[in-house]
């Protein structure tokens, strides 16, 4: 089984409903949670403990709420500060190589807002293209982003059953694209669909 640790990026969980309802189902779940607001200090975080974290896991998975279309300062800061050259990247820097990358994201919009067309004008996978970058980049597998629209109107109970749902997700085994391509042409085979004509 897959070791995950969830970085939660929300700068306040006092104000939350939705992000310390993921991480209350989530560490029910026995999954390490880290809140990056109770590690940083005036000076910035400790790379090294924050590096050693990382080093500790298989999955990581970045839980924020989406503030201007992105990830909240607070998480901007510790991924500048903690994929650092020689351990991120460059020279010797492989150490986030081939760990997952999972991104969950409450968001406080319709999904309908979220596509071209609707008042967002793009999707959500589309917005948080610049994480996608840094996983590659670093040699990281990203996964799908998990998002969790309307949090800001959801009831208690539907806030319970979608946490629960990330919590699930969070902890299964997710197929690469790889193995996802690999599957729908072994489909194709399987029902005699010539996919080029």
């Amino acid at each position: 089984m897959k070791k995950v640790i969830v970085i939660s990026g929300h700068p306040d969980l006092s104000i939350s409903r939705v992000n310390i309802a993921i991480i209350s189902k989530i560490s029910h779940r026995g999954v390490k949670v880290h809140s990056l607001a109770s590690a940083v200090t005036p000076t910035g975080f400790d790379i090294r403990a924050e590096q050693a974290l990382l080093d500790a896991h298989d999955r990581i998975v970045l839980l924020f709420p989406l503030y201007w279309y992105s990830c909240p300062a607070i998480m901007k800061q510790w991924i500048d500060e903690v994929f650092a050259p020689g351990y991120a990247y460059a020279r010797g820097g492989d150490e986030l190589k081939d760990k997952e990358f999972m991104i969950v994201a409450t968001v406080g919009a319709p999904s309908t807002g979220y596509r071209a067309g609707g008042f967002n004008r793009y999707t959500l996978d589309e917005l948080l293209r610049p994480l996608q970058q840094t996983v590659a980049y670093v040699k990281g597998i990203y996964l799908p982003v998990v998002g969790v629209y309307e949090s800001v109107f959801i009831d208690d109970e539907l806030i319970d059953v979608a946490a629960q749902n990330v919590a699930e997700l969070v902890m299964e085994d997710q197929a690469s694209a790889d193995q996802l391509y690999e599957n729908m042409l072994l489909q194709a085979e399987q029902a005699q669909i010539a996919l080029l004509q």
